[in-house]
Parts: C-alpha cells; sequence; structure tokens
C-alpha cells in the first residue's frame, strides 16, 4: 500500500521520475518541519495558555521545574512543551540513525526500512511524542537544555560548511557563465550582488553598535562586535590576495561578502541573549507568576533573530535533503556521494527506464549498487537540526538556579561567538589550504 510500501509511492500520482533517495530524505525533513510546526504552534499564547489541560502535564506533575504545585505554570507551559517535542523528534532520528549504521546498498533489508513503512514511522514518532510529554519534570529541562547547546552548536558548524560550499558554488556558476557568454552581465550582477551584501552587513554593524552597547559599560557586547567585524576583514581582504587568487581563480569577494553577512546575523543572534537588561533592549525575563518583562510588549517566545535563525534552518536543512555539494571535499564530508553516484543502479533503475507502470510516473531504485547518502549521518543531521530548532523557538531561555525564573544564560552567548569565529576560521582555511598543502587536489 501507499503508506506502508516504498517512498515511491507516497508521491507516485504527483511526481515526475525522480530518485528513491531524495523522496525518502525529503520524507523524514517533512516529519522533522512537522514537528517544528507544532512547537511553533504551542508556543503561542493562546495555545500555551490551554496547555494545561493536558493530563499530568501541569498541575498533576507534582511540580513544574521545581516549582511547587501551587504555582501558577501557565509561563513554563510552552517552553516545556517545544523541549518536549525536540526531545522527541531527537529520539526518533537518534533511532534511525542508529538503525542505519552501515547500510551500503538498498540490497541491505534495512534500506526498505529506510525508504518504506512510512505510516508505521509516523506512528512511532507520534507515540515517543505522547511519551515525552509524560517526562516528569524535575531536572529534564535543565539537563535537556545542554544537550540542545551542543547540538545546535554542532547544527550551526553544518550550516557554515553548507554556506561557505553555496557561496563556493554560487561565485564559479556565475563567473563560469560570464566567460561562456562574454556578457559582462554577469559580471555586473557579481559586484551588485556583493555590494549588497556588504552593505547590508556595514549597516547591521552599526544598529548593533546603537541598540546593543553604551557609551559607558557592555564592554562584551562592544568587544564581540569589533572582533567579529576585524575578523571579517581579514578574510575579505585575504579572498582577494594575488597568491589566493592564483590558487583559487574563482575565489573572490562574493563568498566573502556572504560570510560577512552571515556572521554579523551570528553576533546580533548572539547579543540578543545578553542577560544585561541595560545592554540588551530585547531581554526577556518570564517569572513564575506568568508575567514577563521586555521593553516591548511580547506576543511569541521568539524574537528577529529567532525568525531569522529559523528560516536559514528550513533552507540549509532543505539544501541537505535535496542536493549533492559541486565539491568532492564537501560530499566527502557531509557522507554524500558526487553526482550520479549509485546511479549505477540495476536495469531499468535510470530516469530513461525508471518504472513507468501502465503510463503512471514513479521513483526508481537508485541504490542497488550503493547508497547516494549516508542514511546514518543523514538521521544525525537531523537530530541536530531537532536540537537547534528547539533552542530556537525557546530564545535558548532556561531556568535560573531557582527553577522559578526563565533567563537567558552566558552560555548561549558564547557558543553562538564560537560558532561565528569556528566558520571565519573554516572559511580561511578553505583559502589558504591549497597554499599549506601544495600536493593535494582542492579544484
Amino acid at each position: 500500500s501507499c503508506l506502508c510500501g516504498s517512498a515511491p509511492c507516497l508521491l507516485c500520482g504527483c511526481c515526475p521520475s525522480t530518485k528513491n533517495s531524495t523522496i525518502s530524505r525529503l520524507l523524514f525533513t517533512f516529519f522533522l518541519f512537522l514537528g517544528t510546526l507544532v512547537s511553533i504552534i504551542m508556543i503561542i499564547p493562546g495555545v500555551e495558555k490551554e496547555l494545561h489541560k493536558l493530563p499530568g502535564f501541569c498541575e498533576g506533575s507534582g511540580s513544574v521545574l521545581g516549582v511547587q504545585p501551587h504555582v501558577d505554570c501557565n509561563s513554563f507551559l510552552g517552553h516545556k512543551a517545544v523541549y518536549r517535542m525536540g526531545f522527541a523528534m531527537a529520539a526518533f532520528f537518534c533511532l534511525f540513525a542508529v538503525l542505519m549504521v552501515c547500510v551500503r546498498s538498498s540490497k541491505d533489508p534495512r534500506a526498505a526500512l529506510q525508504n518504506g513503512f512510512w505510516f508505521f514511522k509516523f506512528l512511532v514518532l507520534v507515540g515517543i511524542t505522547v511519551g515525552a510529554f509524560y517526562i516528569p519534570d524535575g531536572a529534564f529541562t535543565s539537563v535537556w537544555f545542554y544537550f540542545g547547546v551542543v547540538g545546535s552548536f554542532l547544527f550551526i558548524l553544518i550550516q557554515l560548511v553548507l554556506l561557505i560550499d553555496f557561496a563556493h558554488s554560487w561565485s564559479q556558476q556565475w563567473l563560469l557563465n560570464a566567460d561562456e557568454s562574454n556578457a559582462k552581465g554577469w559580471y555586473a550582477a557579481l559586484c551588485t550582488v556583493t555590494f549588497i551584501f556588504y552593505a547590508a552587513s556595514i549597516a547591521a554593524v552599526v544598529l548593533l553598535y546603537v541598540y546593543y552597547t553604551k557609551p559607558e559599560g557592555c564592554t562584551e557586547g562592544k568587544a564581540f562586535i569589533s572582533i567579529n567585524l576585524i575578523l571579517c576583514l581579514i578574510v575579505s581582504v585575504v579572498s582577494i590576495l594575488p597568491k589566493i587568487q592564483e590558487a583559487q581563480p574563482h575565489s573572490g569577494l562574493l563568498q566573502a561578502s556572504l560570510i560577512t553577512l552571515y556572521t554579523i546575523y551570528v553576533t546580533w543572534s548572539a547579543l540578543a541573549n545578553v542577560p544585561t537588561q541595560r545592554c540588551n533592549p530585547t531581554l526577556l525575563v518570564r517569572n513564575s507568576t506568568g508575567s514577563a518583562t521586555a521593553t516591548e510588549p511580547l506576543t511569541t517566545w521568539w524574537d528577529a533573530p529567532s525568525i531569522v535563525g529559523l528560516v536559514i534552518f528550513i533552507l540549509c536543512t532543505l539544501f541537505i535533503s535535496l542536493r549533492s555539494s559541486d565539491h568532492p571535499q564537501v560530499n566527502k564530508l557531509m557522507a554524500t556521494e558526487e553526482s550520479g553516484a549509485g546511479a549505477g543502479a540495476g536495469a531499468g533503475a535510470g530516469p530513461g527506464g525508471a518504472a513507468e507502470e501502465g503510463g503512471v510516473r514513479r521513483a526508481y531504485d537508485n541504490e542497488q549498487d550503493g547508497v547516494s547518502y549516508s542514511y546514518s549521518f543523514f538521521h544525525l543531521c537531523l537530530l541536530l537540526a531537532a536540537l537547534y530548532i528547539m533552542m530556537t523557538l525557546t530564545n535558548w531561555y532556561r531556568p535560573d538556579e531557582s527553577l522559578q525564573v526563565l533567563r537567558s544564560p552566558w552560555t548561549a552567548v558564547w557558543v553562538k561567538i564560537s560558532s561565528s569565529w569556528a566558520g571565519l576560521l573554516l572559511y580561511l582555511w578553505t583559502l589558504v589550504a591549497p597554499l599549506v598543502l601544495p600536493d593535494r587536489d582542492f579544484s
């Protein structure tokens, strides 16, 4: 049947000839997006207030985040719900990451579990989610916060890898189009986009200095902005040095401008978590009575940096699901085969002979000779993505020592700043690696 058979059956009536591996990744990504949508719904103020009706989720659990039972827990319900959804999604993808270890081709019996039985997978996800809502409060939220921090840091690094790869592919494609067509329009477009990225970065830096620093104090914010600005200038200059250009002709300011813009975004996101009201106008503190204090009325748990992070999360997750990189190094790092890998499946497995029965377009098995991506690594990426979106939707807040107030900790600030530095160093390495290791192929 469509629900219990292979992945192509779900979309066989509406999709063109498609790779089995691509549809499987899209459906697992759909599960992740579905969990994200449920999490977003649960932190909408009107829905959050109704969560106390869930049996055992508030009064019946004996305590809420360690608070005494008689305390109104409405202000914590959205936070608790998102953490339990994040736990359920992480557990689901962790289960499949373990089950799919060392699957080499679709001939492995476990490959059928990866590419089929979608109805039962959905039931498993629902079952884990329901069970997660019965986890006793205790120290769960405080402990799971640190799991979320580590997972989010790793997913930010994956985002940076994908961003750097995308920037290089973008620049190479436009320069190739310019060379082939001998049209100056491509060069003009390249310069225009680069200028827009740098202009947006400069404007963002100015706004960060205005809103997140003060003439006296706010030393940390000033230091973070200044250090990242200097590092962005360094990588921009290095990207156009003659020796770098000689080793990598396609290297240029487009990549550097995109990395700069993303770095400034991560800096903004970090400053939005600084736990000092004077240096962070968007800081929110919620206490056990349900009251919230902020410079502006709060409508949801998430603010502007979180919304931007949600958009980037969606794009990067789709990127992981839909395409392989143009660069072999990235494919090796992401445990993905190069385009065309695994296409040597048996007869009738190619696009031309893609199992078209009765004129109905079907997906085809392109992994009979070898999987086109690492199943376990893909699920690991989705696990990290689930933790990242959990932290994003809760603004990286956690209960304080008294377990009666949700605050933004310095941990979130340092994790984000560290990830921005790691991303800049990673991009700098892609520039200088051909000079440092001349014997290796970096084509």
